[in-house]
């Protein structure tokens, strides 16, 4: 019975949203009502009202929605939504500040003379708004307004001059920032929760291993991630809609002739230019900039896009003296407080330590003449027309719009999970023949067909958490959530185009002019959507189109994980199999260099580490072959196994599936007491027996040599993992005492310079004659110690010093006692200082840092703290590209 009450739930839903009910109201009001009439019949007609659920009752699925969506988004890590009314926010104040006319005027004029040059100029004012107002109603209005009519004087086709305006207003959906990328980045970091735990039971059903490594886990994205994954295919999509106008007016020049525009390109008509391009450019700069960057989360960077957006509109709206005095005072100011902090620390929390009062000072300044610009900015926008306070009426309306609809959709995802939709889902997904491809494939079609009927938000919403997971476990494909994202993105923006609900149709029908005619936006749009399919298409085979950017941005960034992380290892053993190798004859060379060395004055601690460094350093290259063996033994192997792997992993998720089928029909049998339920008892029973001979003849299924074979590959794996280990800790162990020993005998210069101060707190502590000068005596040691703090290889003086301290004051003040220890103080002192220029006047230290600095970026690789520039390109390739990891589980 769940299978009716789920059809009726999705199909109360179509109906509402089909009669024009409001999503807000549709989404949550199918689902309370399907939940309502479930627990009715089971009471009216089973005497239970959970009868009909596929577990629960009705009053834990009614408040699920709501329990779960304050669960998540209560959370304060949680913040991703705060970005839309702040985008939003940003995008109407532009959008009333008339921008959109003043490009389109400005665009029309520079490209006007090329064949098309209308239309190309409608492309790149469509990419531009994407960038900075991302609302794709006032676009196509505006353009429609604008572009349209001229277009239309100039003898365009109609197909063609709608279709580019269409297409071009859409571009807000793919070009960050943009609100459906959020959205869709909020979505997917819950899929990716759910796709882990998945992920993890597999892992642990098929190796018997709690604990997965962090290297198999799922690939999360935040929404700054979706930002970037989704700029390289917006700029493909620009690209072939600028390609396919060129194309279309060289072939049929009387559809899309160039336009001559008056006057000349003098010094006034680039200043026109300027003024028009410059500034919606430079407010794309600082939005994405900020997050290319690595400065702004995507919430701060949204708050940056709704100050200039205010400073904008500021100067746009006003027209009378002193104009743009608030927008170069903000510009200035900002700059000023970029170059102080590149100059200055100005962290407040560390101004004891850093003393840059000058520099904070300065920048107080600074912060104060941008409040200043901004609110002068802001004034203008509310005396004028009362901009700002429409703006913030508009904000609050489609902002609560967007919320109320999550609300609203996790309620319904809330009842579909409650008749069991989710397992229906996945059952389907992955009992599909061809993978994940085929899964992926049914999902896209899926979204795509939704699009011709619903909106963005409601595809994003009710799609994406039921199917997302299923695709993001998939070991196999290892896809990550920045490119599924991008690609749904990508597909979604056809719903704006699909007839016939699609919005911009509606936008642009309701401001054409009567002689511009519906079929002919609809035939407009074909080729639009062609490219957008084919766009998706090449990002779903380059996968590294969506993933790169991110990539890059994350490993160049402040915050940038070190070589040692779980995830970079894959991509940084292969760059040490290509470099290191090559290195051998060198390193051996230097390694003789330290050995012909007089290493004796060295403590024979250290003497030991250095010798035992060398010998792992030398080590390290066979122990390296030695694991490059075994990986081309897996290789070798994979080829003969993974068909087997495959058979068997499907026949695990097969056998899985009917158990947890087995599992529903015993509940319900359970709950058939009556004399008069006996046939459907019965019935019930046989379907479980059958399921049961199923689960026999899959297991009968499993390939002869199937476990012979597993036993094999997995001795290799772990053969694998041990000459990984040996390797690791020859090469990083020998790296890390020989880059210690080395940083020891630098100090050599300031254990000496510190020999005066500490002779005379030794000279002293014998004649501390109260606990005045003992107290002070025990400060000057303190000093010292901070000192010692900065000079590798200190601890054996500070020890001494720490000791000698304690008997200058506190409980265990003793002065006899501090007269005894100080000798000892200056004896560990003059011991670290003759070893440190023993090893400088011998060339050891110069031999030593020569032999850390050539090893540093390969065998000392991940001891690094973060890679160098041109390594952590190389690993943003390396994981730009999807990896298949299923022979791990």
């Amino acid at each position: 019975m769940e299978l009716y009450f789920l059809a009726l739930l999705v199909l109360m839903m179509m109906i509402g949203l089909g009669v024009g009910f409001p999503v807000a109201f549709a989404l949550p009001g199918a689902a309370l009502v399907t939940i309502a009439l479930a627990a009715g019949s089971g009471w009216l007609f089973a005497g239970d009202s959970t009868a009909f659920f596929g577990s629960g009752s009705a009053t834990e699925w009614m408040t699920a929605g709501v329990t779960n969506f304050r669960g998540v988004y209560w959370e304060a890590n949680r913040d991703t939504l705060i970005a839309i009314p702040l985008f939003v926010f940003m995008g109407i104040m532009l959008q009333r500040s008339k921008i959109a006319e003043e490009l389109l005027v400005t665009m029309a004029k520079l490209f006007g003379r090329l064949p098309g040059g209308l239309g190309i100029s409608v492309v790149l004012v469509g990419a531009l708004l994407a960038a900075t107002t991302g609302i794709v109603g006032a676009t196509v209005v505006a353009m429609g307004l604008i572009s349209l009519p001229a277009m239309m004087r100039n003898n365009y086709s109609q197909p063609l001059a709608t279709g580019v305006i269409l297409a071009s207003g859409t571009l807000g959906q793919i070009i960050p920032p943009s609100i459906v990328l959020i959205i869709l980045a909020d979505q997917l970091s819950s899929a990716v929760d759910t796709a882990g735990q998945l992920r993890l039971a597999e892992y642990q059903a098929a190796t018997g291993e709690f604990a997965m490594p962090s290297e198999l886990g799922v690939i999360p994205a935040s929404a700054g991630d979706m930002f970037m994954g989704a700029l390289i295919p917006g700029l493909i999509l620009v690209g072939m809609y600028i390609v396919y106008i060129l194309g279309y007016a060289l072939i049929r020049p009387k559809s899309a002739p160039s336009v001559p525009i008056e006057g000349s390109m003098d010094r006034a008509f680039w200043a026109e230019v300027f003024w028009a391009i410059v500034p919606p450019l430079l407010l794309i700069v600082l939005v994405l900039g900020s997050i290319l960057t690595g400065v702004a989360t995507v919430t701060q960077a949204g708050a940056v896009g709704a100050a200039g957006a205010a400073v904008m509109a500021g100067y746009k709206l006003y027209d009378g003296r002193g104009r743009y005095v608030p927008a170069i005072l903000g510009l200035l100011a900002v700059f000023a407080i970029g170059v102080l902090g590149k100059t200055y620390n100005l962290n407040v929390r560390q101004l004891d330590v850093s003393g840059d009062y000058a520099g904070v000072a300065m920048a107080a300044v600074a912060v104060a003449i941008l409040a200043l610009a901004l609110i002068w900015s802001t004034w203008r926008t509310w005396v004028f027309e009362r901009t700002l306070y429409e703006v913030m009426v508009e904000t609050a309306k489609t902002s609560s719009m967007v919320f109320i609809i999550l609300l609203g959709a996790a309620m319904l995802i809330a009842a579909f999970r409650a008749f069991g939709g989710d397992h229906l889902v996945t059952e389907y997904l992955t009992g599909l023949p061809g993978g994940f491809w085929a899964q992926f494939a049914i999902v896209m079609a899926v979204i795509f067909v939704l699009g011709f009927f619903i909106d963005f938000i409601e595809i994003s919403i009710i799609v994406v958490p039921i199917t997302a997971p299923i695709l993001l476990m998939n070991p196999e494909a290892n896809v990550t959530a920045i490119w599924l994202g991008v690609m749904i993105g990508m597909n979604i923006q056809t719903s704006f185009l699909t007839p016939p609900f699609g919005f911009a149709l509606f936008y642009l029908r309701g401001v054409a002019d009567a002689t511009v005619r519906t079929f002919s936006m609809y035939r407009g749009v074909i080729p639009f959507i062609t490219m957008q399919l084919l766009a998706l298409a090449v990002v779903g085979y380059l996968p590294s189109l969506a993933n790169y950017l991110p990539a890059r941005i994350a490993l160049l960034g402040e915050t940038a994980p070190p070589p040692r992380n779980p995830r970079l290892q894959w991509c940084v053993e292969d760059i040490l199999d290509e470099t290191v190798p090559g290195q051998r004859a060198r390193v051996e060379e230097l390694i003789a260099q330290v050995r012909a060395a007089d290493a004796s004055p060295l403590p024979r601690a250290r003497q030991r580490d250095l010798d035992r460094a060398l010998d792992g350093y030398e080590s390290s290259f066979d122990l390296l072959t030695a694991f490059e063996a075994t990986q081309d033994a897996i290789d070798a192997a994979t080829p003969g196994y993974q068909p087997l792997h495959r058979v068997v992993r499907q026949i695990r998720a097969d056998r899985e599936r009917l158990e947890e089928s087995i599992a529903e029909h015993e509940t319900r049998i359970e709950r058939l007491r009556t004399e008069a339920e006996a046939a459907e008892r019965a019935e019930l029973q046989a379907e479980v027996d059958a399921m049961q001979a199923q689960i026999a003849a899959l297991e009968a299924a499993v390939p002869a040599e199937y476990e012979e074979a597993h036993h094999a590959f997995r001795a290799l794996t772990r053969s694998e993992a041990d000459a990984r280990r040996a390797f690791r800790q020859a090469s990083e162990q020998s790296y890390a005492a020989i880059r210690d020993i080395a940083a020891e005998a630098a100090a050599a210069d300031g254990f000496a310079a510190l020999r005066p101060t500490v002779a005379d707190i030794v000279a002293r502590a014998g004649a501390v004659s109260d606990e005045a000068q003992g107290e002070a005596l025990a400060e000057e040691v303190s000093a010292v110690e901070a000192q010692l703090n900065a000079l590798a290889g200190s601890s054996d003086l500070r020890s001494e010093l720490s000791g000698l301290r304690r008997f200058l004051s506190g409980r265990r003040a003793d002065p006899a006692r501090a007269a005894e220890a100080a000798p000892g103080v200056l004896t560990q002192l003059d011991a670290d200082i003759a070893w440190r220029q023993a090893a400088v006047q011998s060339g050891l230290l110069t031999r030593l840092q020569t032999l850390e600095l050539e090893t540093r970026q390969t065998l000392g690789l991940r001891e690094q703290e973060r890679l160098p520039r041109p390594l952590a390109l190389r690993v943003a390739s390396c994981l730009a590209h999807h990896r298949d990891v299923s022979l791990s589980f």
